[in-house]
């Protein structure tokens, strides 16, 4: 009887997943990303609300490279207790060599059984010069990540990435700041 029931509760997620609709006209992503200097850690400063993470959760993501050129994903989620969680995956970029249009799979179960659009779903939409700060995004706009090296950033720069990540089309209205920055 409970099979039943998580097979149909499975199906609604992965149906929800893949039809969110999206807009004609996606935005414009970074020039080229120079993946070597972009692999490392970046701390989560602000996000648009994302069903597996809540809102009160502060996140890490890290970044590799693969000999296969792949990129080694791990994000962690960092609870208000201090206790973490993580979970681990990989991307492909799409479009070398600008390498700013990737898709991203997580190590799981049911990671293979969820649906990832053909153009990608982690697009780079901005890197500063020092790779200190990035904007990332999906191409129908409902997730987006404002990312630093550092754990805060002063307001004047969070200021201006919310302003830059509002003219690429994002509803910036609906951004957590990261909890514990």
């Amino acid at each position: 009887m409970l099979r039943p029931v998580a097979l149909v509760l499975l199906g609604l997620g992965l149906v929800s997943c893949s039809t969110t609709r999206s807009r004609v006209d996606a935005p414009v992503t970074a020039g080229t990303v120079d993946l070597s200097r972009y692999t490392g850690r970046w701390y989560e400063i602000a996000r648009l609300p994302i069903r597996f993470q809540k809102a009160n959760e502060a996140a890490i993501a890290e970044y590799g490279t693969h000999a296969d050129g792949t990129i080694s994903v791990r994000n962690i989620a960092i609870r208000p207790d201090g206790s973490q969680r993580d979970i681990r995956g990989y991307a492909k970029v799409l479009n070398p060599p600008e390498n700013t249009k990737l898709t991203v799979r997580f190590k799981t179960w049911f990671g293979p059984l969820i649906p990832v659009p053909k153009k990608g779903n982690y697009w780079i939409l901005h890197v500063d010069a020092h790779y200190q700060e990035a904007i990332v995004g999906t191409p129908n706009r409902k997730y987006l990540w404002l990312l630093a090296r550092t754990p805060t950033i002063p307001e004047a720069r969070y200021t201006g990435m919310v302003a830059q990540a509002g003219q690429l089309g994002f509803d910036t209205s609906r951004l957590l700041k990261d909890p514990q920055r």
